[in-house]
């Protein structure tokens, strides 16, 4: 894979630091070896520099659509992370609230339950 775009990268990896923190993203690249750093590289730049960079959509609410997509599907590691990012982009806890609502009535109780155990694991650790 040789097209690798140096300014899409350098634009996700500022959106990925504002989102999910610059020490949680720079742990996570350092960690990269010869298997998972293309990768890393490709999610940064497609993911966080296309995706995420497109203005469009403000990261408050792509955020918001995040929680409700990884939540659906289940990716209850992936979801405390987004939930954590979702904080720092301005979702309030009465908002996280209602994400689940939606989830638990789509995907069912107990991925909402799955949701609340995770969000209160993230909202107890926030720094205020």
């Amino acid at each position: 894979m040789s097209a690798f775009d140096e300014n899409l990268f350098l634009k996700g990896l500022e959106q990925r630091k504002a989102t999910l923190g610059a020490e949680y993203v720079e742990s996570n690249l350092a960690q990269a070896d010869d298997l998972t750093k293309p990768f890393q590289e490709a999610m940064t730049a497609w993911c966080w520099g296309f995706g995420w960079g497109d203005d469009t959509i403000d990261a408050k609410t792509r955020s918001m659509m995040n929680l409700a997509m990884i939540g659906a599907l289940g990716k209850m590691q992936e979801w405390e992370l987004h939930c954590r990012g979702a904080i720092r982009n301005g979702v309030t806890q009465d908002e996280i609230r209602a994400i689940i609502h939606v989830i638990a009535i789509y995907c069912g109780v107990p991925q909402g339950l799955e949701c609340f155990r995770a969000a209160r694991k993230v909202l107890e650790n926030v720094e205020e």
